[in-house]
């Protein structure tokens, strides 16, 4: 038997930490003086007291910590990786705020940035399957959104969620402000919905220089960039986070019977929000997952690389979907970085 003392040095838990453990029911040691109340351990115990240590310098709350070590090796294993990995994927949302914060505050940075203006298209379609097409899509001179309704109330849930954006088109945001009114802004959008009833909502709000991401569900966000495409949002699906933790691959997730089960959904939960630094000759890509799901990405870059216009480029790729089944609506809204002047867009919401 070690005693309290000999065995926190042993397995580098102090001995408050191992009376927490003990009354908390994760580690209770081998015997206890009934006079005394003295704990003593054995030798034995000190692998999952090692266990615990390690699982407690990685941030797991404890409650994860006693699911964990009740577990066999190999599924402790994978529910850490499957920990990690949410750790990973929050610590990269906020390393994306620090950035931001960082660019704003620092001192040096022009106050002048450089004029840029979107030329962009929008449409939605209802594909060759559904009776009803629940998408809103739109491109305005500062915005694009696409969002994808669900259940009885869909369809117009989607255009509120779309609507609530388009209040912020007309306003000078500066930089500095446009992620907190974008997250105000979205919150309140579907505050009457109908049971049973949903939506997605990705968009993009020009701000100077800059375009301000809001991103909920499963519908995505796309930049082509000198040639290479680059999917700038993560679906909040169930097959997502299993892919995300290691549970399952991307090419298993095609054909998972739950593909489409939602995570996140706009109203549930709050929407992933970053900043974009815009470059003259981008052109971005906002989808319902009617496109996706069908025409994997390079099909996507393809179409994107080939059409001369905003337009063009939304009509290849919705002709895409519906030549490929149609399965579900399918909306698409496609803008280029353009210097001011050379703006010359389809303009609406449908």
């Amino acid at each position: 038997m070690l005693t309290i003392g000999a065995f926190a040095k042993a397995c580098r838990l102090s001995p408050k930490a191992l009376r927490l453990y003990d009354e908390l029911d994760l580690l209770r040691p081998a015997r206890v003086d009934p006079d005394t109340g003295y704990r003593y351990y054995t030798p034995a115990q000190l692998e999952q007291a090692r266990l615990v240590a390690w699982l407690r310098r990685i941030g797991m709350p404890l409650a994860r910590v006693r699911e964990v070590c009740a577990l066999a090796p190999d599924a402790a294993a994978r529910e850490i990786r499957a920990y990690w990995a949410r750790v990973e994927a929050e610590t990269d949302r906020r390393r994306d705020l620090a950035a931001f914060l960082i660019d704003h505050l620092s001192t040096g940075r022009p106050e002048e940035e450089t004029v840029l203006e979107l030329r962009h298209a929008a449409r939605s379609d209802p594909g060759r399957v559904r009776p009803q097409n629940q998408d809103t899509a739109y491109s305005g001179a500062r915005l694009l959104a696409v969002a994808d309704g669900f259940g009885p109330g869909g369809a117009p849930v989607s255009r509120a969620a779309v609507e609530a954006l388009r209040s912020l088109e007309t306003r000078e945001i500066p930089a500095g402000d446009v992620l907190d009114l974008l997250q105000e802004t979205v919150r309140g959008a579907t505050d009457d919905v109908a049971d049973g009833s949903g939506t997605t909502l990705t968009a993009l709000l020009q701000a100077g220089s800059r375009l301000a991401l809001v991103h909920i569900g499963d519908s995505r966000a796309y930049l082509l960039r000198d040639g290479a495409l680059f999917r700038i949002t993560r679906d909040h699906t169930l097959v997502q986070s299993l892919i995300d933790e290691g549970r399952l691959t991307p090419e298993e997730a095609t054909s998972h019977p739950r593909r489409a089960l939602l995570h996140k959904a706009l109203g549930t939960a709050d929407p992933d929000l970053r900043l974009h630094d815009a470059a003259l000759g981008d052109r971005y890509l906002l989808c319902s997952d009617g496109l996706s799901r069908v025409i994997p990405d390079a099909g996507v870059r393809t179409a994107l690389t080939t059409a001369a216009t905003p337009e063009a480029a939304v009509h290849a790729l919705i002709g895409a979907a519906n030549a490929a089944g149609g399965p579900d609506n399918v909306s698409c809204a496609v803008a280029d970085v353009v210097l001011p002047g050379r703006v010359r867009s389809t303009e609406g919401s449908c």
